[in-house]
Formats: C-alpha cells, sequence, structure tokens
C-alpha cells in the first residue's frame, strides 16, 4: 500500500462516509480494483480513515452537539445496539465480513433497492430540525435508530442509510433524520476505531501509522465539504438517486 492508494482511499471515504452508499463498502471495492490485498493493517486504515470523516462532523457540530445535554442522551442510547454488537461481533466482523467482496455488492444491492422503495413509500413528516425534532423524539425511538445503524457492520449496508431510514421511520423528517445520523457516527466511528487499535495491539510500524494519519486528515477535509453539500441536497431532493447508483455499481461490477 503507497501513498497514492492512502490519498485515493481518504477521497473515497470521505465523499462517501454521510452518503446512504457504504463507505465500507466502497473502500472494499476501491482496495480491490487497485489490487490492495486486505491485510489486517490495511483493514485497520480503513478503519481509522472513516474516523477522520467523523472528526469533520464532531468539528461542524460541537457546539450543537456536546453543548445540549439532551442530545448527548439520546445520541448515547442509540449507540448502545451498535455498542454490544460491536464487542460481541468483532471478530466476525474483521476476519469474515470486512473485505469481502460478495458480501458488499449483495449488500449493496439490496440496501439500493431499499432505499428506492422506501422513498417511494415514504410520508410526509412534520418534524422538523434543531429544537423540535429534539423534543418530539423519544429515547424509545432513539434506540430503535441505534438497532438500525447496528445492521451496518454487514459492508455494503451503509451506517448513514441505515440510520437515516431508521430515522424517518420513527417520525423524523429527512433533514432532521440525516442531522442525527451524522451526530451518531461520531460515538460510533470513534468507538470503533479505538476498539479496532487496541485489538490489533498496536501492532504497526511507524511507517503505517505515518499512512493512518495521512489518510486520517485527507478523509477529514473531504468529509466536511461532503456534509455541506448533503444537508443542502436533501432539503431539496430524495434518496431515491442514492439507490440507483447502488444498484448501477453492482452491476457494472459484475459486468466488468
Amino acid at each position: 500500500m503507497n501513498l497514492g492508494h492512502v490519498l485515493i482511499l481518504a477521497v473515497v471515504e470521505g465523499v462517501t462516509e454521510f452518503l446512504p452508499i457504504s463507505s465500507t463498502g466502497h473502500l472494499v471495492l476501491a482496495a480491490k480494483l487497485m489490487g490492495i490485498v486486505q491485510t489486517e493493517f490495511v483493514k485497520s486504515f480503513e478503519i481509522v480513515i472513516q474516523l477522520g470523516a467523523i472528526l469533520a462532523v464532531a468539528v461542524l457540530y460541537a457546539k450543537r452537539f456536546f453543548l445540549n445535554k439532551q442530545l448527548l442522551k439520546l445520541v448515547s442510547v442509540s449507540f448502545l445496539p451498535s455498542a454490544i454488537a460491536g464487542l460481541a461481533l468483532y471478530k466476525f466482523i474483521k476476519g469474515f465480513l470486512i473485505g469481502n467482496t460478495a458480501v458488499t455488492l449483495w449488500a449493496l444491492l439490496i440496501g439500493g433497492v431499499i432505499l428506492i422503495l422506501w422513498e417511494k413509500k415514504r410520508t410526509v413528516l412534520a418534524v422538523r430540525q434543531g429544537q423540535s425534532f429534539v423534543g418530539n423524539i423519544s429515547f424509545s425511538s432513539a434506540f430503535k435508530i441505534g438497532l438500525a445503524q447496528s445492521l451496518s457492520m454487514i459492508p455494503g449496508v451503509s451506517r448513514a442509510g441505515a440510520t437515516i431510514i431508521g430515522g424517518m421511520a420513527v417520525g423524523l423528517s429527512r433533514e432532521a433524520a440525516v442531522e442525527f445520523s451524522f451526530l451518531l457516527a461520531i460515538p460510533t466511528m470513534a468507538a470503533a476505531t479505538s476498539l479496532d487499535l487496541i485489538k490489533s495491539g498496536w501492532g504497526f510500524s511507524g511507517g503505517e501509522f505515518g499512512l493512518m494519519g495521512i489518510g486520517f486528515a485527507g478523509s477529514f477535509l473531504v468529509a466536511a465539504a461532503t456534509v455541506k453539500w448533503l444537508t443542502a441536497f436533501v432539503k431539496r431532493r430524495t434518496l431515491a438517486v442514492f439507490g440507483w447508483y447502488r444498484i448501477l455499481l453492482v452491476g457494472l461490477w459484475w459486468l466488468t
């Protein structure tokens, strides 16, 4: 894995982390196209650069998130299912799911169909962003969103897609669901990265940590721009376009 690979994967991660198209799935496919072998370092690298993208949200939403006790509680409750599943299934996720092209492609395809069908049947919801959505979402609803997020441990499912649909399913508007998805990513990816580095024993060389640092910074910068773009996009458009994109991507992959 060289510097060029690092920069490409950082851009892929930054662009796809908050879109409902699966950043993990895109990293798996991008690595496959570039001939990168799925070593333990590469798998850890992919997790670390996801944290870089999440840090962009932490910075952009710092005041809103960290100073709002109610929102902190809701996000904490929503984080629980992924925390429990991540600890229980870590070896299976790292050893079998991450890097599995077949699993990724099927998850991308099925997730794309679900996005399209969801938007076709979507009802207009009155809950909006801001304090109004915080005051209307219950802890049980937050937990349900967390259950949806836990499905994203399967590469190709998309953490963003699962949480956005989960949010709308419990009564959030699309904009509010996207925002909650952003915030829920902060503890989720921070915990995933910490767990992976602890489990791996930090057994990487100085050069490998350097590559991780470059990838981390690159994904942070690209993700910051992507978050702003997506926030504006969902105010005007549905998520169905991402469903069609997922299906097209799988079709092109299978044809080549």
